[in-house]
């Protein structure tokens, strides 16, 4: 009888269970190209990842849970304010140790304001479940943006740039111990580099001193079923990197 993990990963489309072999990284092992996902838009660095500066940075990264939650929810500082339903502020425990970061809302996330909510949420939720995570409980999920892009588009870089310090105010505040970016566009905003998905998989890159890594877009990986294994084995490199966290932290005490 299949127990609860295997019949998630068969759901995932990962049976039978995919599996870590050698010792060599997945950096490695990782394709030299990535495939198009999502219509994915070059993002320079210096357009995407220019710090807002002046009285209004200053200001949301002076708010708390609450003044933050009400700042976002009636933000005009964009154009995609414009054509938005609700805003997608972030879910989950806000003193979490795994933050996942996505790229923005979609049609089903405008509709009930809360990220992740449609068929990639339901993977996402998936994979958290394959790791023993779920939503809520030690993970908190967000977006690069909190308003829907029309037609699902990539966020533009000056829109990036715009909630950009909402963003870094909800990491000040959940101080997780690891970021999930999810797909390129959330990656090349948080790292401030316009590479591909398959060449920053399979390290721990930083930002602002917190460890991140990179994987799949949920939305990809329901087009691109071949790289739910890929994905699997970001997960898994996520899991030894907490798992080797602790043991370092409990060997200090």
């Amino acid at each position: 009888m299949k127990n609860r993990r295997d019949l998630i990963l068969e759901e995932m489309g990962l049976t039978p269970v995919w599996r870590l072999r050698g010792s060599a990284s997945l950096a490695e092992r990782a394709p030299a190209t990535e495939p198009p996902a999502r219509n994915e838009s070059r993002v320079t660095s210096n357009e995407s990842l220019q710090p807002a500066t002046g009285d209004r940075r200053a200001e949301i990264m002076s708010l708390d849970w609450t003044q933050l939650k009400q700042r976002v929810a009636g933000c005009t500082d964009c154009p995609l304010h414009a054509k938005r339903n609700k805003t997608v502020f972030g879910v989950g425990d806000e003193d979490a140790d795994w933050l996942f970061v996505g790229e923005g809302p979609g049609a089903d996330e405008d509709a009930q304001g809360e990220p992740f909510v449609g068929q990639a949420g339901k993977l996402l939720d998936n994979m958290l479940a394959a790791i023993s995570l779920k939503r809520g409980a030690n993970v908190y999920i967000a977006n690069l943006v909190k308003c829907r892009p029309p037609g699902n588009r990539n966020p533009e870089p000056q829109e990036a740039l715009q909630c950009e310090p909402y963003l870094h105010r909800q990491i000040e505040l959940i101080r997780p111990k690891l970021i999930i970016a999810l797909g390129k566009v959330a990656a090349a905003n948080l790292l401030a580099s316009d590479a591909s998905v398959a060449s920053m998989r399979g390290k721990v890159h930083q930002y602002r001193g917190i460890p991140l890594i990179v994987t799949y877009h949920p939305a990809y990986l329901l087009r691109s079923l071949a790289d739910k294994a890929k994905a699997w084995s970001d997960l898994c490199f996520a899991v030894r990197f907490m798992k080797d966290l602790q043991i370092s932290k409990t060997a200090t005490i």
